[in-house]
């Protein structure tokens, strides 16, 4: 893959401030935000808590499955360049913040769910809602049902927090710019699964999602798919991944949000069947440091010309 090739250093200046928000969120800020960007990891999280290890018929390790492992590490320099990175410390696989509140399998629960509660969606039928059946190689997760009163408290003390922090955080970019860019940072196997309509293929370095052009103005795309090729990348788009719940909820291009999902090739830094950082990791996260840069250094003030009055 052209994406493995060394690059320069990252030129990261001035300090971070680091929050917490419970045990469910952590914030990476600049002392002064200068980038109209915003950054965030749902699914990087690994606090596995005993007790959900306990509840489940996998153990630790095969419960990562659906872990996007490390990706807020490979975006740590974002915040020197003038702009906040925002990642769960809870697990996917507990809980996905990728997706509405209340995506929840029926078959899960010993009790009868809500009339409010989502139970037919595709990622519901596949096993990936909410909270999910499955972790990503089809493995069932949990020993027993669970009842309702779970998922909810896991909605209130870890999606809904998290949910609450990165409104604040585009909310508060949009405020001080006239308009925000989202960048929601995952990360994907490097060759299509069997229940993916990819299986078996090789997957482009990097692959860069709007919806079909829908949650960020093009040249948000653009400039972003750009920066990446100059930096050796090779970069899809849409395909095989378009944006889920974070991009389509939070992209509304015609009120100066803007959302792009970032979906980075596994094997460019880690070990995938160990999930294990490579050796690459270091080098890569350098040329994330250097795709932050370069994007918080272009003037997007015509996105806020653009943003309906």
């Amino acid at each position: 893959m052209k994406g493995k090739q060394a690059a320069p250093k990252s030129q990261a200046n001035g300090k971070i401030v680091r929050q917490r928000v419970g045990d469910a969120v952590a914030l990476l800020l600049p002392e002064k935000q200068t980038a109209p960007l915003v950054f965030s990891s749902p699914h990087s999280g690994t606090n596995y808590k005993q007790e959900f290890v306990d509840a489940s018929r996998l153990n630790a390790f095969d419960l990562r499955r659906s872990e996007d492992s490390y990706v807020n590490e490979l975006f740590e320099f974002v915040p020197y360049h003038g702009a906040p990175l925002l990642h769960a410390l809870f697990p996917r696989a507990y809980i996905d913040p990728n997706r509405e509140p209340y995506e929840l399998d029926p078959d899960m629960f010993h009790d009868s769910l809500p009339a409010y509660v989502k139970t037919r969606s595709d990622r519901v039928r596949a096993g990936f809602g909410t909270i999910a059946r499955v972790v990503a190689n089809g493995a069932e997760i949990y020993r027993d049902k669970m009842h309702f009163s779970d998922a909810e408290a896991r909605v209130q003390t870890y999606y809904a927090p998290y949910h609450a922090a990165l409104r604040r955080l585009v909310d508060e970019t949009h405020e001080r710019f006239g308009f925000a860019i989202l960048f929601d940072c995952h990360s994907m196997p490097s060759i299509g699964g069997p229940n993916d309509r990819d299986a078996g293929r090789q997957r482009a370095d990097i692959v860069l999602g709007d919806r079909f052009g829908t949650t960020c103005a093009a040249t948000v795309t653009d400039q972003a798919e750009a920066m990446l090729t100059d930096l050796g990348f090779c970069v899809a788009r849409n395909d095989p991944y378009a944006g889920a719940h974070t991009t389509s909820h939070s992209g509304r291009p015609a009120d100066g949000v803007h959302a792009l999902q970032i979906e980075i090739n596994r094997s460019l830094y880690m070990e995938e069947a160990q999930y294990t950082r490579s050796r690459e990791h270091a080098a890569f996260t350098e040329r994330m440091g250097q795709f932050a840069q370069s994007m918080a250094g272009i003037d997007w003030q015509a996105l806020s010309r653009s943003a309906a009055p």
